[in-house]
């Protein structure tokens, strides 16, 4: 959890700090907005080193992921500029896409099924710490130091992060039998009905989520003409939103086991998603819907990588890795449709494109249910 805070921190301190990398770099917005882009359209890629933890082991797959991190941060560490800055942010998210996946697999090769909710939910905890305490961090040695104050202290915790995963990592893995044809692992994903069921779901959920993550400021602003306040309060709400659906997920995933945890979440975030709305006609009831929104969003996508575990255990790595696929597609969809329908339509039917999203999830986790 808190190793993994640090590619989270990295991944996630790009949003706040956008303008002032754009201003300290002397290059207009929409630059940096073609640079995040790029960064978006990556997250597809990870099929292609989906193979990697399935054939020269976890430990591998996390180290190189680890190194290429590292080798992001320190180009701009040695040398900041436009350009590096573009090297950090395409290496940082490739690195992090190449250690999630073979990380997930060594916890699914390890720890049981019926374990599995609880120790997936305190690793993603690191999602939110990277919110609540890393980006703080950062945000202190800008103001101090500039805009690339940053990059030296993540390269230095990228080498200690190797170290450790080095040290604690055991050499021999006898819970997992390399495979010598990558292949394979792809043809039992893409062959498997519940696998294909299962991206559906993260698809179908991120597709709904980036909706509303997409449009939520701009309502605020519409809405209430507060932008700085508001995006404020709502910055705070997302961060202790998204830990209290890490916390539920540790604390009842496994007991009421993961389809049903994941039923709760899909149904319950198409619910908050509808009410958002009508209970967001003052700033406090925006900032309430809000925190529904995201609570209940974070125990969908926190269930459903135990569940996602188990489909192809031949393949964990791999189904894993498409697994963000799903995920990266779904951002990417929600993102498309979210300014074509708030400009349209208004929010209120953002919100309820958002639930039909969740409700198609639902759908697929019920064929997934049927297949297995």
């Amino acid at each position: 959890m808190f190793l993994r805070t640090i590619l989270n921190t990295a991944h996630r301190m790009v949003y706040p700090f956008l303008s002032i990398f754009a201003r300290g770099l002397g290059v207009d917005i929409s630059a940096m907005s073609l640079l995040m882009t790029a960064r978006s359209l990556i997250g597809a890629t990870s099929p292609i080193f989906a193979p990697i933890a399935d054939r020269r082991g976890r430990k591998f797959g996390m180290l190189l992921g680890i190194s290429v991190f590292v080798l992001g941060m320190g180009v701009v560490a040695i040398y900041p500029s436009f350009w590096t800055l573009a090297i950090a942010l395409i290496l940082s998210v490739l690195g992090k896409y190449m250690f999630d996946p073979s990380m997930q697999a060594y916890f699914g090769d390890r720890i049981p099924y019926a374990q599995r909710g609880t120790a997936m939910a305190i690793v993603e905890v690191a999602w939110s710490l990277a919110f609540i305490v890393g980006v703080p961090v950062m945000g202190f040695l800008i103001a101090k130091f500039g805009w690339s104050a940053p990059f030296p202290l993540l390269t230095a915790l990228g080498i200690f992060m190797f170290l450790v995963i080095w040290r604690i990592v055991p050499h021999e893995d006898p819970h997992h039998t390399l495979t010598n044809n990558s292949r394979e692992g792809y043809r039992a994903v893409f062959t498997s009905i519940p696998a294909l069921a299962g991206i559906s779901i993260v698809l179908c959920a991120s597709a709904g989520n980036e909706l509303v993550n997409v449009i939520f400021g701009v309502w605020l602003e519409d809405s209430f003409g507060l932008r700085i306040a508001a995006l404020a309060g709502a910055s705070a709400v997302i961060g202790i939103s998204e830990l209290s659906g890490e916390g539920l997920v540790a604390f009842t995933t496994d007991r009421l086991g993961k389809p049903l945890a994941l039923t709760i979440g899909l149904v319950g975030n198409a619910l908050a998603s509808i009410l958002l709305p009508f209970i967001g006609q003052t700033q406090a009831g925006a900032l309430i819907g809000l925190f529904l929104f995201y609570i209940t969003f974070e125990y969908t996508l926190v269930s459903h990588i135990p569940l996602m575990t188990e489909l192809v255990p031949s393949a964990r790595a791999t189904m894993l890795a498409l697994n963000i696929t799903g995920h990266s597609l779904g951002r990417a969809l929600g993102a498309f449709l979210a300014a074509i329908i708030y400009k349209e339509f208004g929010f209120l039917f953002v919100a309820l494109f958002a639930a039909i999203f969740n409700l198609a999830g639902l759908a697929a986790l019920k064929i997934m249910q049927r297949k297995q």
